[in-house]
């Protein structure tokens, strides 16, 4: 196991009718806020007009700004920050998924920072302060109400980049599981890939003796497994939107990853099909994962058997291991089609005719590897990519 420092400064208010303290919550830091989210689903469904009712009746004024989508754009970053300068603005409050608030986590290092913000995302400078910002969230998937993580797509070139780092980390997120249910069946599944992806990123790693973070990723994954279906059949059913919701945030706030050295190469393979073609990330994730582990399985085929027996309930081939691992990644392509995402670039409407861009993209032309778990070079993402195909 490695040496680690596991700091979460997140305070999580999870249950029903959470959003209504919103307006407390956000007092503590500010009585003036950017108000951001993303387009008209929280106005149908009443919860802008509740967390307005609630930021008014603890006096905050707030100045709005809408539009977020998504793989959020750097420009309407870029706006959000000329917002908060001119209006004095220290404090952000992200009502929305995870592009809305990986949109705010932007702003709010680039209203701090004189140059321009996607410096912070190409890595050419260091996060060093950013302006608090709260969260209330209504899609499960990103992980971003907890983490210390923002992605952000530049439409010069459709550059799809993150930003790492702890101060990142929201100082509230308020988790209604209700706010979920009017969530359509292809976004519901698209967070669960997503957040099984930011799981499977920590699980396959070199890393030795690291038992107990294994366990806890498999029992999350399980859990995920068990809840997904129920939740497109029964949208309203509060606990399954429950644990949903909780494993969203669990799956990416760096508990499972403590120990432990991530990969985290299928990300970055993704996020050039979703910079390029704006695809739903979970749903490029469940197109590159499965084809990212036909690719390095053999790297360590025990831990892949492992994977397939204790999250798949795979009964192992102790004559043939590499059977009972292919099994395991198997069912993972089966439950990403039972619970309706492609598996494959061609179901997404993606053809090969840009592959090679993509591994050239990833790879910064392939003067750098991807990876942990295996060091892909750009022949190997390309290789990756045709597999997906």
């Amino acid at each position: 196991m490695e040496n680690f420092v596991f700091f979460n400064c997140t305070k999580i208010i999870f249950g029903r009718g959470t959003e209504e303290q919103v307006g407390t919550e956000t007092k503590a830091w500010a009585d003036k806020v950017l108000l951001h989210y993303g387009g008209g689903h929280i106005v149908r469904t009443g919860l802008k007009a509740k967390v307005e009712e609630s930021l008014k009746k603890a006096g905050v004024s707030y100045v709005e700004l809408g539009g977020a989508q998504p793989n959020p754009r750097v420009s309407l970053v870029r706006e959000g920050i000329k917002i908060i300068r001119e209006q004095g603005i220290k404090f952000i409050l992200a009502v929305g998924g995870g592009s809305v608030i990986d949109s705010a986590k932007a702003m709010a290092l680039g209203a701090l920072y004189d140059g321009d913000v996607w410096d912070f995302y190409m890595g050419k400078v260091e996060p060093t302060q950013a302006l608090p910002l709260g969260v209330v969230l209504t899609i499960p998937a990103a992980g971003s109400e907890a983490s210390t993580g923002s992605v952000i797509t530049n439409e010069d070139g459709w550059l799809k980049r993150s930003c790492d780092h702890v101060i990142l980390r929201p100082k509230f997120a308020i988790m209604n599981p209700e706010l979920t249910y009017t969530l359509p069946p292809y976004q519901t599944a698209c967070g669960v890939a997503d957040m099984m992806a930011h799981i499977m990123e920590r699980y396959f790693t070199n890393v030795r003796e690291v038992d107990l973070t294994d366990q806890l990723c498999e029992a999350a994954l399980r859990s995920i497994i068990k809840y997904a279906p129920r939740a497109l059949e029964e949208p309203e059913n509060y606990d399954v939107r429950a644990n949903i919701m909780w494993a969203g945030t669990i799956a990416h706030n760096d508990l499972l990853g403590t120990g432990r050295i991530g990969d985290w190469a299928s990300h970055m393979i993704e996020h050039e099909l979703s910079g390029i073609y704006d695809l739903a990330h979970g749903a490029g994730l469940a197109v590159i994962f499965p084809a990212w582990m036909k690719y390095v399985y053999k790297h360590d085929v025990q831990r892949f058997v492992q994977f397939a027996a204790r999250v798949w309930g795979v009964d192992p081939d102790y004559h043939d291991p590499e059977k009972t691992a292919l099994e395991g990644i198997r069912r993972l392509e089966e439950f990403f089609k039972r619970i309706g995402l492609p598996t494959r670039l061609s179901e997404a409407g993606i053809t090969d005719d840009r592959l090679e861009e993509m591994a050239a993209k990833c790879t910064d032309n392939g003067k750098r590897t991807v990876g942990s778990f295996v060091k892909l070079t750009k022949a190997d993402v390309l290789a990756i990519y045709r597999l997906a195909v």
